[in-house]
């Protein structure tokens, strides 16, 4: 790189300043002329028929301008929440798809299932009018557990699935995966499930929708990862509405993880009617609230088998997977547990047959869809576990009878639709062998052992796929939406640079990295690139932010319109200098003809571009402006080795995590700071799944137990401890930056790694996620 590199550089973060000192404008933060408040009614029951509504009470109420049921819904010809992603089962049949109203209409799924909306002149009087709703319900019997689903005689949700199963659905050769197994050496069964989650975003849901009346325009704020998709679905699919006249805006949003990727009812409701009332509506969830209605994330119940030889070797893998989708098809709730699972469980081994089925089912709980990690986590923990168990039942080191299966010839094509491009599994695993002194484990192991204390060391080598793609291979898959990513970037007179990006950030920096990309490639200073994301009417059609996209996917876009800049202004600068465009060379912000101390920099060209009057109009536009759209050829594939070592007390049950090593390969680093938060997050994300979080709904009543922080318990900083962060790097085959993104990967990495650490320092199979110390406890003492 040159004087002006950027690129590998940890740059403090740009947009830091604004939200540490208050400045940050989030949904709740706007209020329109005229703004007016919902509060939304909900269903108190899991399952239950609405046999009447009497909102006389409430329609009196002080400040009370609209309320609306189910049955105005109806009766406006509203359409439901759509699915983004269609499975065919196993038989060649599309998935079941039950409609999903955006206000219950004669009947209620789930507790929190919205009901009706109070609209009044402020928030405490739309509560209060709320509370004065009368709805008289016929309750129904409940099912909430996955695998309880389609038993015999459980309660039916949707007339469409009787046995209320959305689809059987299955990856691999399953009569060769069963040869396999029938002439191994060894079999390693587990069973287990990975631990239903609430996204708990520190920025609460939130929408605030206007109409009007003077270009019969809508314009949406919301606390959205991708706005032109919720556009899209909102005005093609659900309020027919001219997808030109509807604005969505997506301001500062404080977190999402996934959740915050969705059409969800709030947002069309307000957006329906705000036309209905001439006035603005705001709604922005309370805490309770977001316990109920956000999309949940994992719920799999697995059995998995593992076949090897008598070396160690896996000969194949057969998994069984029921995945629970809650009680409707969120937006991309079909495609978790299935594209984005089975396709991962070849995991970084050469396992040659692998057989997956699934089976998803609806329940009277809150619709599941993808959380950070995305199908990821829930395959890196089938692999993680069962290749650790496997081990141990073989009498092998565990990192031994990872190195005998690794994938070491790269482009690799896995029995599971995926091929990898390119990685160093080894290099990868000996780094973090080597950081977490595993060497000195037995010796930290007996002296623990002398205080009484339980000793565990656990590993997890994860892949994920990010930057989903290409669209015509997902569209194949099911995917009704492109997945590509735009950019455009606008260079001014003065040489300064605004960047449009349909990436959309949420806390990953991308004001910040994406600066450092273009600065890096026009040799400026970053402070003279803006970026701007998450307005319809400002930037290109883009499809957002998540899976680890961004960088891969997004900042591409960049680069290919930042490629098109240069081009323009090497001829440019061609016609300035009296010299061929072929011999225009461009370092550093400089434009010089080749051999020669001949130029001129970038700044003097754009002006020229904008000032016309030396300029070879007979053969380019005035201007300096591009755009380009980027549709990879591949999904990109991070992967990484985690050690980790823990210490629990058999007296009490408690686990300390004495040590937490991460080595991961993101690819080219752009900015090792900011990727190191991002593990951090990720890390203690998949911490907390495994020792402290978990979403429980009563059996028998459906109601959400752990509703509140009194009950849901989120890591804090004594949970978690100084990680020790590593990364190897091989760089992307097929994207210009190399880059892989890094994300998800200590939330996919982590819950693996931990439980492996767990269950060997207490001696037992299995321990049922989340460690908490009343597990760990029962387990050490055998209770």
């Amino acid at each position: 790189m040159g004087a002006t590199s950027f690129i590998g550089q940890s740059v403090k973060r740009k947009e830091d300043y604004r939200f540490l000192t208050g400045a940050g404008n989030y949904t709740d933060d706007v209020v329109l002329p005229n703004q007016s408040y919902a509060v939304f009614v909900r269903s108190p029951h899991a399952h239950a028929k609405i046999r009447a509504i009497r909102k006389d009470a409430a329609v009196k109420a002080p400040g009370v301008v609209a309320i609306f049921t189910g049955e105005d819904i109806a009766a406006a010809k509203i359409g439901g929440l759509p699915c983004g992603w269609l499975i065919t089962d196993v038989n060649g049949q599309p998935m079941k798809e039950p409609p999903h109203p955006v206000l219950a209409h004669e009947k209620v799924r789930y507790v929190g299932d919205h009901v009706a909306v109070v609209i009044a002149d402020t928030h405490q009087q739309a509560r209060d009018a709320a509370e004065l709703v009368e709805v008289d319900y016929e309750v129904l019997p409940a099912v909430v557990r996955g695998p309880d689903a389609r038993k015999k005689g459980a309660p039916v949700l949707h007339d469409i699935a009787p046995d209320n199963t959305c689809y059987v659905w299955s990856l691999g050769d399953k009569a060769a995966v069963d040869k396999a197994f029938a002439g191994a050496a060894h079999v390693t069964t587990l069973e287990f499930i990975n631990n239903r989650l609430i996204p708990n975003a520190i920025e609460p849901r939130s929408a605030n929708a206007a109409f009007s009346r003077a270009d019969d325009g809508y314009t949406l704020y919301v606390a959205n990862q991708n706005p032109h998709v919720e556009r899209l679905l909102m005005t093609a699919f659900v309020l027919g509405l001219p997808e030109h006249k509807v604005r969505v805006v997506a301001p500062d949003v404080g977190g999402g993880f996934g959740s915050k990727i969705y059409l969800y009812a709030e947002d069309v409701v307000l957006t329906w009617a705000t036309k209905r009332i001439n006035r603005p509506i705001k709604w922005t969830a309370e805490r309770s609230e977001s316990f109920l209605s956000d999309a949940h994330g994992r719920d799999h119940t697995t059995k998995a088998e593992l076949a090897m030889d008598a070396n160690g070797k896996f000969l194949a893998m057969r998994v069984a997977t029921n995945a629970n989708l809650g009680a409707y098809l969120s937006t991309f709730a079909s495609c978790v547990p299935t594209i984005l699972y089975a396709t991962l469980l070849a995991g970084q081994y050469t396992t040659p047959l692998i057989y997956c089925e699934v089976t998803s089912v609806f329940t009277n709980t809150a619709p599941v869809d993808a959380y950070r990690g995305a199908g990821r986590p829930e395959a890196t923990y089938v692999v993680e576990r069962i290749v650790e168990q496997a081990a141990r039942e073989m009498k092998l080191d565990p990192a031994e009878i990872r190195r005998r299966n690794f994938i070491k010839q790269f482009p690799y094509q896995t029995p599971v639709a995926l091929l990898y491009d390119t990685g160093n599994y080894e290099a990868t695993l000996a780094e973090a062998v080597k950081l977490a002194d595993v060497a000195g484990f037995p010796a930290r192991k007996a002296e623990a052992a002398k205080r009484g204390k339980l000793r565990g060391l656990g590993y997890a080598c994860y892949i994920e796929a990010c930057g989903i793609a290409p669209s015509n291979i997902a569209g194949a898959l099911g995917a009704r939406a492109g997945l590509f990513e735009a950019g455009e970037v606008r260079v001014h007179p003065t040489g300064k640079v605004t960047v449009f990006t349909g990436s959309h950030s949420h806390g990953q920096g991308h004001e910040t990295t994406f600066a450092q990309v273009v600065a890096d490639r026009l040799g400026i200073p970053m402070d003279d690139v803006d970026i701007v994301h998450g307005d319809t009417s400002k930037i290109l059609f883009g499809m957002g932010t998540y899976g680890s996209r961004s960088i891969a996917v997004g900042g591409t876009a960049i680069v290919k319109a930042v490629d098109k800049i240069v081009a323009k202004g090497k001829k440019i600068a061609a016609h300035l200098l009296e010299a061929s465009d072929a011999d225009i060379e461009f370092k550093d912000g400089i434009f010089r003809v080749a051999g020669t101390d001949r130029q001129v920099p970038f700044a003097q060209v754009s002006l020229s571009a904008y000032v016309p009057h030396n300029y070879p109009l007979d053969k380019l536009e005035p201007g300096l402006n591009e755009n380009a759209f980027y549709d990879p050829t591949n999904f990109t594939f991070p992967a990484g080795s985690y050690v980790c070592e823990v210490e629990v007390d058999p007296d009490t049950g408690t686990t300390t995590i004495v040590n937490f090593t991460a080595v991961d390969d993101f690819g080219k680093i752009i900015n090792p700071m900011i990727v190191e938060g991002q593990v951090h997050g990720g890390l203690t994300q998949g911490i907390g799944q495994a020792l402290i979080e978990q979403c429980h709904y009563d059996p028998e009543s459906g109601q959400l137990v752990t509703g509140t922080f009194q009950d849901y318990s989120l890591p804090r900083a004594d949970d978690v401890p100084s990680f020790t962060i590593g990364t190897r790097e091989t760089a992307c085959t097929h994207n210009p930056l190399g880059v892989k993104g890094c994300g998800e990967a200590g939330a996919i990495g982590a819950p693996a790694a931990l439980m492996n650490a767990i269950t060997d320092a207490l001696g037992v199979r299995d321990l049922e996620m989340p460690a908490t110390s009343q597990r760990v406890w029962r387990a050490a003492n055998a209770v």
